[in-house]
């Protein structure tokens, strides 16, 4: 028993990796090639990966948003939790990147569930909007710049339907967001992020300790 999350040493890591990890093949191989690029730890952890897939198929999820694709591993693992008619509309600005995600959904053969735009996402999400598509999402993962985050998620609980999940990345920070001397622009984003979901009563709240720090938003009734 422990009254507090406990620290996860490298080789708790590993063992935890042994025992719980059941990531696809695809996305070992994705996984594998993002190391190679030099802004590789933009991916999420493959355990975080595996729990959104279970989070989405626990909320029976079929319409989703992800804000920030990079090579597509949070998109192609959400992807593959969804049904058949399942559908995720994917925002990035990235040509570069996303062409690498492309590929692997076209492999795995979930391409037709992700529409991918290459602009502003807050362009994308007021479109949305304008567009009468308010209460119509089930899920959402918002990994990308940090400065919009508030913004992303202002537009996203209007877009979410009343027991929809938004998932935040991220939001530990690397510890940074405890260190008083750390002003820098991101840094303090996050932590005024962090600050108004604590005190947002349209959501129930949950920061959980997986990967670099992961927010659950749920939407109240």
């Amino acid at each position: 028993m422990s009254n507090r999350t406990i620290s996860m040493t490298d080789g708790l890591y590993q063992y935890l990796l042994q025992v719980s990890l059941r990531e696809p093949p695809i996305l070992q191989r994705l996984r594998a090639e993002t190391a190679k690029h030099p802004k590789h730890s933009m991916q999420i952890s493959p355990e975080q990966g595996q729990f959104m897939r279970l989070l989405v198929r626990m909320l029976g999820a079929s319409r989703c948003l992800e804000v920030g694709v990079f090579t597509g591993y949070s998109s192609l693992s959400v992807a593959l939790a969804l049904p058949d008619d399942g559908h995720i509309i994917a925002c990035d600005v990235s040509e570069e990147f996303t062409a690498v995600a492309r590929r692997y959904w076209h492999e795995a053969g979930v391409e037709r569930r992700i529409t991918l735009h290459l602009a502003p996402a807050l362009e994308t999400l007021d479109t949305l909007l304008k567009r009468g598509e308010q209460g119509r999402y089930d899920f959402a993962f918002i990994d990308a710049d940090k400065g919009n985050y508030l913004n992303y998620y202002e537009r996203i609980i209007r877009l979410l339907r009343p027991g929809g999940v938004i998932a935040v990345d991220n939001v530990l920070w690397d510890g940074a967001v405890i260190d008083k001397k750390d002003k820098s622009k991101d840094t303090v984003a996050i932590r005024e992020f962090n600050a108004a979901l604590h005190k947002d009563q349209r959501i129930e709240l949950s920061m959980v300790p997986i990967g670099d720090g992961l927010t659950l938003a749920r939407k109240r009734s």
